[in-house]
């Protein structure tokens, strides 16, 4: 009997940390399936620090990265360059994740090629195209495309029942993030590098990286921790800053040189466990971390209007503050001095997953694809 041959695409830091956990499931299981990796690079920097943790040597490099790359020309690198890649492998199915231009380009690559195609993390909607721009489409357009719909959640699975799309074709897997994260937490207790935090402090994470945050929003948001750390001696900032010239100038000119507020690069997915671990609220606009922090038992506040993440809204661990200055500001101070809000937030189940979600998929390929 043959081999399953299994192509997997990804090319930014969070489809990384995500597919991690398959790429490892796969190689284990490989008697009966022949894994192939290839990254887009879709993010360089951020993406290797992931590579090197989890120990995966990408059997095939893109690297479309650009200074100031537009969705136009990084979408037609990717489309260009992932032809090839499927000609080689001839893979049975190409595996893609979530909603990056890496995952809409490459399952219409492997469409082209007339290939099965698996999306993880499927079925994810905040039901308007702009928000987030241009995920939305990606995941809608991906979903479209896939044979194999590998989705997280019974709400990720009943947005896809009513798409059309056949119940045959959807498997509830759990979120593979929650496999990474619990296994980075047990295996890796790494300190942030160069960070002097005060134990005495409660430590508040920020990330915010979204496109429909630049601009105004991002200041909004900046100026809001300026007033939450003046308003309260016992809290500091940590704000891992995202590379994008969008976000860094903004950030760097607002609120470097602060008291309490500590600007550091994009860290390393076990550092940046280890200090959500650590935090006693999350900010952020990051949808990984609104699935990561809940098995951590933190609150998180949301800079966004709108989330694909819906589940933890409705379970109570997650709030959706948005990027208004005061709403920011009074949701934070609400659960620095109410302690049952916090409470509340704090021990709310994580819809999420348990940890086996790559498992699960791995079961699907072995017994839909074999040969």
């Amino acid at each position: 009997m043959s081999k399953i041959r299994v192509l997997t695409i990804f090319g930014t830091r969070p489809e990384a940390i995500k597919m991690a956990p398959l790429v490892k499931e796969i190689e284990k299981n490989s008697d009966t399936l022949e894994g192939f990796v290839c990254v887009s690079a879709q993010h360089r920097q951020i993406l290797d620090q992931v590579l090197e943790l989890f120990q995966i040597s990408p059997d095939f490099d893109l690297d479309v990265m650009r200074e100031n790359q537009n969705l136009w020309s990084l979408t037609s690198d990717i489309l260009l360059k992932t032809k090839d890649v499927i000609a080689k492998v001839n893979p049975d199915i190409v595996l893609v994740h979530g909603d990056t231009t890496t995952s809409m380009a490459s399952a219409l690559s492997a469409f082209y090629a007339k290939v099965p195609v698996g999306h993880v993390e499927a079925g994810l909607r905040t039901f308007n195209k702009y928000y987030p721009f241009p995920e939305e489409i990606n995941r809608v357009f991906t979903d479209n495309i896939s044979s194999y719909h590998f989705a997280p959640t019974d709400k990720s699975c009943k947005n896809l029942k009513n798409t059309g799309i056949p119940s045959e074709h959807i498997y509830k897997t759990g979120n593979t993030v929650i496999d990474a994260l619990l296994y980075t937490v047990k295996n890796h207790k790494e300190q942030p590098k160069g960070l002097n935090l005060n134990p005495d402090l409660k430590t508040i994470l920020l990330t915010s990286h979204r496109r429909e945050n630049f601009g105004e929003p991002v200041k909004n948001i900046c100026a809001a921790v300026i007033e939450l750390v003046n308003n309260n001696k016992d809290i500091e900032f940590v704000c891992p800053v995202h590379p994008n010239p969008n976000v860094r100038k903004p950030v760097y000119e607002l609120l470097s040189g602060k008291e309490r507020i500590h600007l550091t690069d994009p860290l390393e997915y076990a550092q940046f466990c280890t200090l959500m671990k650590k935090s006693y609220i999350i900010l952020t606009d990051s949808g990984g971390v609104q699935e990561e922090a809940p098995s951590l038992g933190k609150p998180v506040l949301v800079l966004r209007d709108t989330t694909e993440r819906p589940e933890a809204v409705e379970y109570g661990t997650v709030k959706l503050t948005g990027t208004n200055k005061e709403k920011i500001i009074s949701d934070v101070q609400n659960l620095l001095d109410n302690k049952s809000a916090y409470k509340k937030m704090a021990e709310a189940v994580n819809p999420y997953g348990d940890g086996f979600a790559a498992k699960r998929i791995v079961n699907v390929l072995q017994s839909s694809l074999h040969h």
